[in-house]
């Protein structure tokens, strides 16, 4: 089986606790960033990401990236603490996850060095709700053993839909600020190799 297929695994690649099976892929968690984009006040965009990755792709196509929402960065330390207690609620939900299966056969002829756009279906478990969406990704084989998968377009996560809009309004009545956007955008770069 090709790499390229794994690559699909783009969409949020996981952590499994069981032992990697021979042609399995694991994302590499020092190459791999997700980051997402917060609106306060109307127009001052930051940008914030998550450090505790992990992630894997099957041969058989089955990915997931689990997300640990306790490793929040902001750059400001009472932001991140205020982050995990009030919006994610980290206690409770310690993480996120994200998974999809891949049709491997439609990476099949990826060369080394070459990019495929892709647009995958995916689930996104998040706060203890699921729901569907899509990620229009880039997957390039890098070497035969690497394989990047990043988003090409923001994924749009909206607060509402996952029970994070209470949390929102903790956050947004703390920081006495008028207003934070319910929307964010969420970005990608996930490195998988072949374990």
């Amino acid at each position: 089986m090709r790499l390229p297929a794994i690559l699909a695994c783009l969409s949020l690649v996981a952590a499994c606790s069981a032992p990697v099976a021979s042609g399995d892929w694991q994302l590499d968690t020092e190459r791999s960033t997700l980051s997402f984009v917060s609106i306060k006040s109307g127009e001052i965009a930051e940008a914030h990401s998550f450090s505790g990755l992990s992630g894997s792709v099957t041969t058989d196509g089955r990915a997931e990236l689990v997300i640990d929402l306790d490793t929040v960065e902001t750059g400001i330390d009472i932001r991140n603490e205020r982050m995990r207690e009030h919006l994610f609620q980290a206690d409770r939900f310690a993480t996120a996850r994200v998974t999809t299966t891949l049709d491997l056969a439609a990476l099949a002829d990826l060369g080394v060095g070459e990019r495929r756009s892709l647009t995958l279906p995916a689930v996104l478990d998040l706060h203890g709700m699921r729901l569907d969406l899509e990620a229009d990704v880039t997957v390039t084989d890098i070497d035969g053993r690497q394989v990047l998968v990043e988003s090409r377009a923001p994924v749009m996560v909206h607060v509402e839909d996952f029970g994070l809009a209470g949390g929102l309004a903790t956050l947004q009545e703390l920081a006495g600020l008028p207003s934070i956007t319910p929307v964010s955008p969420v970005s990608f770069s996930l490195l998988f190799t072949r374990g």
